[in-house]
């Protein structure tokens, strides 16, 4: 596939289209090779990353379940039960996660834009070997320094969920850019 068909291929697959089928270790560290590619203003390199397997999954499904419960005053049963379950359907977790520069040497937007664009980087890569995936960010995310040992200045921006699936992705269409583009000459 050449880059500008998969980047067009792209596209969010959720955990409940998942099948059994694990990820290799290998295939992980692609992924996560590609996303250290990403481009980063003064080299900070500020994407970390955790990777959940096994019953590690079930237990992020199980914090995030609880924590929902204590800090929502009227938690809803099938958000309980999908914060339970969706850790379980993916074969791999990626947790995102950002360190600022401690320095402060340039502005934290430049930072997340930079996690961001490691994240793309993981996604592309994904869907050249065919597993699909999906950046979840949910509120619980502020507190996932009560389930990772976060260093000082890293904060969690979401879940990158993974698993192979048998489902067809459609294209998902566009607006033309014409009407998305200014041209000044």
């Amino acid at each position: 596939m050449d880059i500008f068909e998969l980047i067009q291929k792209r596209r969010s697959v959720f955990p409940p289209q998942y099948n059994d089928k694990p990820i290799q270790r290998e295939a992980i560290k692609k992924i996560l090779e590609a996303a250290n590619w990403a481009p980063t203003h003064k080299k900070t390199e500020p994407w970390r990353f955790k990777v959940l397997q096994g019953e590690k999954r079930k237990e992020l499904g199980v914090f995030l379940s609880q924590k929902y419960q204590e800090v929502d005053a009227r938690p809803k049963q099938i958000k309980i039960k999908k914060l339970q379950e969706n850790p379980m359907r993916a074969a791999a977790i990626i947790a995102i996660c950002m360190q600022r520069d401690p320095s402060e040497s340039l502005p934290e937007w430049e930072e997340l834009a930079a996690t961001a664009m490691a994240v793309q980087n993981m996604w592309l890569c994904c869907t050249e070997l065919g597993i699909g995936s999906y950046w979840s960010s949910p509120g619980l995310i502020k507190y996932m320094d009560e389930f990772f040992d976060l260093q000082e200045g890293e904060k969690c921006l979401g879940f990158f969920y993974m698993g192979y699936h048998e489902e067809e992705i459609d294209t998902s269409p566009r607006k033309p850019i014409e009407e998305k583009t200014e041209w000044l000459d």
